[in-house]
């Protein structure tokens, strides 16, 4: 979050813009809990995978916990992630249970919310100036 804040202030971006009010909390707040679901999720993944389960957990927890980086960084990047993310969860949701609606429901409805709310956050990610949007891409 101070590292945010820092890079606004050394960027010229406005304290107290749009950016920085409301949407900046609330996408402060969805990566603090995205992170900590995806460590949850990433822990209980690797298990799994100690017991000759699936990966999905893993890799999902490991979208999520990168995607929560990229919004703390506030870089759109964060959405790309989360897109992979959640197709891959699309794709382990229907290869385990096939097109059977209600099968998808608890496999596929909290992952479409989180879309939502990252979705959500596109104001503040495109708030950020074009200089630090080329130097993501550049390295």
């Amino acid at each position: 979050m101070t590292d945010l804040r820092s890079r606004r202030s050394t960027e010229g971006w406005q304290t107290g813009s749009r950016a920085e009010g409301g949407g900046y909390v609330a996408t402060v707040l969805l990566a603090i809990v995205l992170a900590l679901f995806g460590l949850a999720i990433l822990g209980g993944g690797i298990w799994l995978i100690t017991l000759g389960g699936s990966w999905y957990y893993a890799v999902a927890g490991l979208g999520l916990c990168v995607t929560a980086w990229f919004l703390l960084n506030a870089s759109m990047m964060a959405l790309w992630v989360y897109l992979a993310t959640y197709a891959f969860t699309v794709v382990w949701a229907l290869w385990e249970k096939g097109l059977e609606p209600w099968a998808q429901v608890p496999r596929l409805v909290a992952p479409t919310v989180i879309l939502v709310l990252v979705l959500l956050t596109l104001p503040v990610l495109r708030a950020r100036p074009q200089s630090t949007r080329r130097a993501d891409i550049a390295g």
